[in-house]
């Protein structure tokens, strides 16, 4: 197939399709539950990606339709709210191990709480150290990572394990090796894909646990648009529920 609009639709649509198909079906129920699970138990869901990633935690937390009980956090954190100079902030911090304490000193995590983890490669040293971290702390652990090109690759994690390997769920992305779906040229790549899947991922994660809560009888904790009448009132009563414990940066 030639490297046109048409071309890159096709290779999106077809993946989205498979992935609503997959959720009728129960395949997004394991990481539905357990994120309902937290939320009953007072519990917040956090996000973390690195990179393109991060566009994940972005739909996960904060946002219109959203549910409220989120938090985001990102490596720039450890200068946000931590000591480091900004200087440390490169290309290749993603792929340190180190980071991870770092970080994770900065993020107001409690017992109930759950993470979701997007990363299309699945092994750069944060991205496993995360998880690592969340596990060995008795925490839940999503993640949404591509099963095809993760096979390919060899972790950059101490451990030897990718984000796969250490999740409770994992959620393929259906991204192809390489994430890119066109060739252009020979062995030149476009049309990058898995941000597209994720984003569709993490909505149809909210949709599953507000459905959910709602199909119990009660009101879904959810944001509405800040840009409507009504809604920085409705959305503040709700944040006051969980101050301290999710950030909203801008």
């Amino acid at each position: 197939m030639s490297a046109t609009p048409t071309a890159l639709l096709h290779e999106a649509t077809t993946r989205l399709e498979r992935l609503a198909a997959d959720a009728e079906h129960g395949a997004l129920d394991p990481a539905i539950a357990l994120m309902v699970d937290a939320l009953d138990r007072g519990g917040v869901l956090h996000a973390f990606g690195t990179g393109h990633s991060e566009a994940f935690a972005m739909e996960i937390a904060g946002r219109a339709g959203g549910l409220i009980p989120t938090n985001r956090f990102a490596l720039r954190d450890i200068v946000m709210h931590g000591d480091r100079d900004v200087e440390v902030l490169t290309g290749s911090l993603e792929r340190e191990p180190w980071v991870v304490d770092e970080l994770m000193a900065t993020v107001p995590v409690n017992e109930h709480d759950v993470f979701l983890i997007a990363s299309n490669s699945g092994v750069n040293g944060s991205i496993v150290g995360t998880a690592l971290w969340a596990k060995e702390r008795g925490h839940s652990v999503i993640a949404v990572t591509s099963l095809e090109h993760t096979a390919r690759v060899e972790p950059k994690h101490p451990s030897g394990r990718r984000l796969s390997e250490v999740a409770d769920v994992v959620i393929d992305n259906l991204a192809p090796y390489g994430d890119a779906t066109l060739e252009v040229a020979d062995g030149i790549g476009a049309g990058a894909i898995s941000s597209i899947t994720a984003a569709f991922i993490a909505q149809l994660l909210t949709l599953g646990v507000a459905r959910t809560i709602a199909d119990r009888g009660e009101t879904p904790p959810m944001y509405i648009s800040a840009n409507i009448p009504g809604g920085d009132e409705h959305n503040s009563v709700l944040e006051d529920r969980y101050a301290g414990r999710m950030r909203r940066g801008a």
